[in-house]
């Protein structure tokens, strides 16, 4: 078993359909999305495969040490992670082929009038040991 991150991005999908940001859909195509990564996360778990999964608030900012004594800097010249992921997801898989159907899958989570959103997701694997080196 392997272990991947899949990234929900806000980006992708035909258009109009990914066009419209989630703070303007209904609440019952809120609790349609919701519902059905609900629904894949529990089947997930039914097989094994779900380590975990989270949505992601709007707010954030990045953050990063700036020398002794000296206080942390916030944001900087960089795509804000807030715009881009929506949420990710942790999957426990056989393969990297059952990684990327398990991301087809989630892509076709429903969004405004229940169509499937078509979104992008990343799938990113874990690294799982540091490679050896040998002289």
């Amino acid at each position: 078993m392997a272990k991947y991150l899949l990234l929900k991005h806000y980006r992708g999908g035909p258009t109009p359909i990914n066009d419209v940001p989630m703070d303007q859909w209904t609440p019952e195509e809120i609790s349609a999305h919701i519902q059905y990564m609900n629904d894949f996360a529990a089947r997930l778990e039914g097989t094994g495969e779900f380590v975990d999964g989270q949505a992601l608030a709007p707010e954030g900012t990045f953050v990063r040490y700036d020398g002794e004594g000296r206080p942390p800097v916030t944001d900087g010249p960089f795509a804000e992670t807030k715009d881009l992921i929506a949420g990710w997801m942790v999957i426990d898989v056989d393969s990297w082929e059952r990684a990327v159907e398990l991301a087809g899958e989630l892509s076709a989570a429903p969004g405004v009038g229940g169509k499937p959103l078509h979104e992008w997701l990343e799938v990113r694997p874990f690294l799982t040991a540091p490679p050896t080196i040998t002289e």
